[in-house]
């Protein structure tokens, strides 16, 4: 009898992966067993899950720092998710760690995440009285609102992975999630100033001299040296490590998108669509027969937060359209 495709696989995965990378084989398996696929491992299977989601669709119309309807060629959330994986792959690949399971990791880690980029975090949380953290309703997906309510049934790992993405959180447990955690620190320190430079917002040349001298001068050297940098780093320690000059680095390059970005000409143009936000949260708490039908058993609360939160920006504001503005003027 023929060896199937996914157990030719996970040999291959017992055979090349490095001896501290996660293998599918050994998986903590999922919340609702389920028989194996012929072709495909228990970490392909979630990546692949979380691909076909609505929720991964809609990040196409989510924005990342600048409002997507400003230019064609500012990154959404969906092409920042897309350049995390990215990111993610070549450091495993290079460790020799599972790709499969970074790349599932990498693709659900933001589907939580709310219209107009942070903002929508800070307004949900104000209008809500409960915090918001983007992390923690991206696992609330995929554990329980898509798939009409079912939820995806994915592996520990993964969902370890996406829970503990952000760097507030404990650190996660499989050396795959954490290289997600740094891809996704490095793919947005380095796509963010592309942004702003294409904004106008910044020049290259206003780049701190440090951050130049040790990470580069331009996108492509910079995003380069961290991701070099992180693979030599940890391939001598068996433990996923950047070395603590780039960390520097590029935590010195974080805190100055803060000040000059983030919280300054990007922060502007999104509080714009803050009162959109409180607008819709207050709206829909007093009009819960608006809200979707499934899952009628969670506080109208809590249905708010999963509507709202789950909006693109631009049905975000249709819906407030629609709502608050006299007809013939939208």
């Amino acid at each position: 009898m023929s060896v199937s495709p996914r157990v030719q696989t996970e040999e291959i995965e017992a055979a090349t992966l490095a001896s501290w990378a996660s293998r599918a084989a050994s998986s903590k398996g999922r919340e609702r067993p389920e028989q194996p696929h012929p072709l495909r491992t228990d970490f392909q299977r979630d990546r692949d899950r979380i691909l076909h989601t609505k929720a991964f669709r809609r990040l196409m119309h989510k924005t990342q720092v600048f409002l997507a309807p400003e230019g064609d060629h500012y990154r959404t959330r969906l092409t920042h998710t897309l350049e995390v994986a990215q990111v993610a792959r070549t450091i495993c690949r290079a460790l020799r760690l599972n790709e499969d399971l970074v790349e599932a990791i990498c693709l659900g880690h933001d589907i939580g995440h709310t219209p107009f980029g942070h903002i929508g975090e800070e307004i949900l949380s104000e209008s809500m009285g409960r915090p918001f953290e983007h992390n923690r309703q991206s696992l609330r997906l995929v554990d329980l609102l898509e798939d009409d309510g079912e939820g995806l049934n994915l592996t520990w790992e993964v969902r370890d992975g996406v829970l503990n993405h952000t760097w507030r959180m404990p650190e996660p447990s499989t050396p795959e999630a954490m290289v997600a955690r740094w891809a996704d620190r490095i793919a947005y320190v380095s796509h963010d100033v592309d942004d702003a430079v294409r904004a106008g917002v910044l020049a290259e040349s206003d780049l701190p001299r440090g951050v130049r001298r040790v990470l580069g001068d331009s996108r492509g050297e910079r995003l380069d040296l961290m991701v070099r940098s992180i693979v030599a780093r940890s391939a001598e320690s068996e433990a996923v490590l950047m070395p603590d000059d780039v960390a520097e680095a590029m935590g010195e390059l974080r805190s100055f998108l803060f000040e000059n970005v983030y919280l300054g000409p990007a922060r502007t143009e999104a509080l714009k669509s803050a009162h959109v936000l409180r607008e819709l949260c207050g709206y829909y708490r007093q009009h819960a027969d608006e809200l979707p039908t499934n899952r009628r058993d969670e506080d109208v609360d809590q249905r708010v937060i999963d509507y709202v939160s789950g909006m693109t920006d631009r049905f975000a504001l249709r819906a407030y359209a629609d709502r608050f503005l006299p007809k013939g003027t939208q």
